[in-house]
């Protein structure tokens, strides 16, 4: 993406703040693994959202239009330091950030508390992300964002006999930047979709290295494997990948299990591309071929989730994908001896939960559960909020059977989800993951390959 774009998302966001606002955002912070080791970092996706910059010890200002004053968009990040660059790096450094990230203004990370007790003097309004970690500087460790934020209103109140005033409130800045994550541009579009097709090609590695008497990591490691010789910085959120009993558990993540001949195997995995998820999940026998009792649940899922995508439509409730997926799941578990009763009463009294306990999906973007309002809250009752291009969704129906009394003894053990990332268009919805493989023929072809 260009500097353009992210200098448009900032004036965007400047064009919803009153006139002089001021709004400052800081990155993550860098967190330590062990001893001298930290995690592999990765950015604040709201921060990034606005800035594109990418490297630790960041923050940025923004400085709402007012009168004849333009509107200014300031970075703060870390020095150039030769010393630092040998061991950790390059760093950008203020100036070279400023000009290619497109900012008006750049300054060392070190001079923020200095500047903002300048920028905040005289101003209608600040807004930040309340209660949030400060993630820049290296005195800020444990500290909050909220805590900085004090100290620089204090140090404006401290000139209020020379007729200086501060901020009148506090905002929270999150609201706004959710809105505006919800909906993804071209770009962003563009870069789901690759994120999409990269995460299918490791599902169908995986498949096709399937076989019993592997462990659950060495399907992983495929998936690995394909997501980085691809491109792909790294797995967009820790992979699930269960065989036989352990498909039940919904966030499965211990992935050391042997397969057994005769399991089904349910991975749930996407890679991150250039700061936006994908998530997909597909469920296979490891010997390449459906037992009837897998296949009869596996085409109950794929069924549901048929159902759901009838329901990915611009003007249409997003609950409306879930309340599909519910109906048909619950008439096959009537059908299949797992629930009886009246369909109406399944349904109504919540007793598919037993199978099936989760959403039918959830926002993606920058984060794999990612930002926005799930319901319309500027209507008294809140209902479901309408979809609207642009926006995308995981679809991913799931059944799940533990051994209980009452329920066949051939479905025990058995979890399945089928799960896709949906861009909601102008003309209905186009299904980012299509290269995956999930139909019981396409699935059992794929594996009989050599």
């Amino acid at each position: 993406m260009t500097p353009a774009r992210f200098a448009a998302r900032r004036a965007a966001l400047m064009a919803q703040m009153p006139p002089g606002a001021v709004a400052v955002l800081t990155t993550a912070p860098e967190v330590r693994r062990n001893a001298d080791s930290e995690y592999l970092y990765r950015h604040d996706s709201h921060f990034y959202y606005l800035t594109g910059f990418t490297e630790p010890e960041a923050a940025v200002v923004l400085v709402a239009a007012h009168g004849d004053a333009p509107a200014r968009s300031i970075l703060f990040c870390r020095q150039k330091n030769i010393d630092r660059e040998i061991w950790e790096g390059y760093r950008h450094g203020p100036q070279a950030a400023r000009a290619e990230f497109g900012f008006d203004e750049a300054y060392a990370i070190e001079a923020l508390d200095e500047q903002m007790s300048k920028l905040l003097c005289d101003v209608p309004a600040l807004y930040y992300p309340l209660a949030r970690a400060a993630g820049c500087g290296h005195d800020s460790a444990g500290s909050t964002l909220d805590a900085r934020v004090a100290g620089w209103l204090s140090a404006v109140r401290a000139k209020a006999r020379s007729g200086v005033t501060a901020p009148a409130g506090t905002i929270d800045l999150l609201p706004l930047l959710d809105e505006m994550r919800l909906r993804k541009d071209e770009g962003e579009q563009a870069t789901m979709l690759r994120a999409a097709q990269i995460s299918a090609q490791a599902h169908i590695r995986a498949m096709r290295a399937a076989r019993p008497g592997m462990h659950e990591y060495e399907l992983e490691a495929e998936l690995l494997y394909e997501f980085r010789r691809n491109g792909a910085q790294a797995p967009a959120y820790n992979s699930i990948v269960a065989a036989g009993a352990n498909a039940c558990t919904l966030h499965y993540s211990a992935n050391n299990a042997q397969t057994r001949d005769g399991d089904l195997v349910l991975i749930d995995a996407g890679c991150e591309l250039d700061g936006y998820a994908s998530d997909i999940t597909r469920t296979f026998p490891v010997n390449g071929r459906f037992s009837a009792p897998q296949k009869r649940l596996y085409e109950l899922v794929l069924a549901a989730q048929a159902a759901a995508l009838q329901a990915m439509q611009p003007g249409l409730p997003y609950a409306g994908a879930h309340e599909a997926a519910v109906r048909v799941l619950a008439q096959g578990m009537l059908e299949l001896g797992l629930l009886q009763g009246s369909l109406d009463e399944i349904i109504a009294e919540k007793r598919y939960t037993q199978f099936y306990m989760h959403g039918t999906g959830h926002w993606l973007g920058m984060d794999v559960h990612d930002v926005g309002q799930y319901r319309d809250v500027t209507q008294t009752d809140k209902p479901s909020r309408l979809l609207e291009p642009g926006m995308v969704v995981t679809v991913e129906p799931g059944i799940y059977v533990r051994p209980a009394d009452g329920v066949p003894e051939e479905y025990w053990n058995i979890g399945i989800r089928i799960e896709d990332d949906v861009l909601i268009t102008a003309e209905g919805h186009t299904i980012l993951s299509a290269d995956a493989p999930k139909s019981v023929a396409e699935i059992e072809e794929l594996m009989q390959q050599p």
